[in-house]
């Protein structure tokens, strides 16, 4: 399956940047909304640690039997490719 470009607009910034070029003064495209930045560091803040937590809260056995699935997972994903 072809890859995407990093870089690739998606289709409104794609419709936007067309429109532009062909109607200079047409009205201006609406910024995005700021975020809220103690929304931002509770949401960090609870992502540095949740992995962290889960896996101390996980016994040995639930760890081998994540792992195995993932290795699983894996595996499966490299024989469908080739």
């Amino acid at each position: 399956m072809h890859k995407r470009s990093s870089t690739q607009k998606d289709t409104q910034e794609l419709a936007r940047s067309v429109l532009d070029q062909v109607v200079p003064g047409a009205e201006p495209a609406l910024s995005k909304p700021e975020k809220n930045p103690a929304a931002v560091a509770l949401g960090r803040l609870g992502g540095l640690k949740g992995g962290k937590a889960r896996a101390a809260k996980l016994t040995a056995d639930q760890r081998k039997a994540i792992a195995r699935r993932a290795a699983q997972k894996r595996w499966a994903k490299k024989t469908q490719n080739g």
